[in-house]
């Protein structure tokens, strides 16, 4: 939902294709399992087995996001550029924007930890 308004915003036209892109301000992966791993620890404890269990895990993600989804996006961008060598009826567009940066994934951590902790604290009484 926020890189849709954000991206409508900066575009100034509605853009609801950002509800299923991939790449982008902010990772939509990185908020997620920040989001879940915040929740798991301000419901269950930040020592518990289960905020340990999901840290582990959206470590990974995060990991996969910045390096692995980072590299297939810089694929991307030097196969672009090789593809424009093949006659126009050759080429195939490639996704330009697949990976996120360091600064993309931090908000998506900063947006998910902040969006779990706002719930959390709004909805407890």
């Amino acid at each position: 939902m926020f890189k849709v308004v954000f991206y409508s915003l900066k575009e100034h036209r509605l853009r609801l294709n950002y509800f299923v892109s991939t790449g982008g301000t902010p990772s939509g992966h990185t908020a997620f399992v920040s989001a879940l791993t915040v929740s798991v620890g301000l419901n269950r404890g930040f020592s518990s087995e289960f905020f340990t269990i999901v840290f582990v895990f959206s470590s990974i993600i995060v990991y996969d996001i910045v390096r692995v989804w980072g590299a297939v996006q810089t694929h991307s961008r030097i196969l672009t550029v090789l593809l424009e060598k093949l006659p126009p009826e050759d080429r195939i567009q490639l996704p330009q924007l697949v990976g996120h940066t360091i600064g993309e994934v931090l908000i998506g951590l900063a947006v998910g930890a902040g969006f779990a902790a706002a719930v959390y604290f709004l909805f407890q009484a």
